[in-house]
């Protein structure tokens, strides 16, 4: 259990750039079989991946990212796009069909793309610990033009993007001291 505990949490760091060793399409597919899994309300899965792996698709991502963002993600063997689906709701008949009008909860325009947005943050979480779960490295980063991603490879469906995540295998110099942490005497509170 400790060992568990220190790959997941401890010792994992984000990580900046990447060996050259490939991640192949099975573990990717696993990432997100690990990740799925993560508890949300009624069973709204709103996190959607889009995997980005080939020279043609970043050659597409990295003028959409920040300038210091472009080498991370150029070095990781895959980047993915995680993003939320404003139409989630449409698939609550199949997976909470303990409650047949689920989906009516979610007509609401507003509603459903804030509610969209904090599941897919919450999944977001259980996405990252897949990634070292699976024995790779993560690179999470928030630095890009979030309406370009839309726009280039969301265009037509109800996709929107929130995160990226850099995966791959650390380079020697991939990842930097880790910063200190908030005490619990900092940041939670009793009643």
């Amino acid at each position: 259990m400790k060992s568990a505990i220190d790959e997941l949490f401890i010792n994992a760091h984000t990580t900046y750039s990447f060996t050259s060793e490939s991640v192949t399409d099975a573990d990717l597919t696993h990432i997100y079989d690990l990740a799925k899994f993560a508890p949300t309300p009624m069973n709204t899965q709103a996190l959607r991946v889009h995997f980005v792996r080939t020279p043609e698709g970043k050659e597409r991502l990295l003028p959409l990212l920040d300038e210091g963002n472009r080498a991370k993600s150029l070095s990781a063997a895959a980047v993915a796009i995680l993003a939320f689906d404003t139409d989630f709701h449409e698939f609550l008949p199949e997976h909470f069909p303990q409650v047949p009008n689920a989906r009516d909860f979610y007509l609401d325009d507003e509603k459903r793309v804030s509610s969209a947005r904090e599941i897919a943050t919450l999944q977001t979480g259980y996405f990252i610990l897949a990634v070292r779960t699976a024995g790779l490295d993560a690179g999470p980063m928030a630095g890009f033009n979030r309406a370009g991603v839309d726009s280039e490879f969301f265009s037509g469906i109800s996709w929107r993007s929130l995160y990226l995540v850099n995966i791959g295998h650390c380079a020697p110099e991939g990842q930097r001291p880790r910063n200190p942490r908030l005490s619990a005497e900092n940041a939670v509170g009793w009643s």
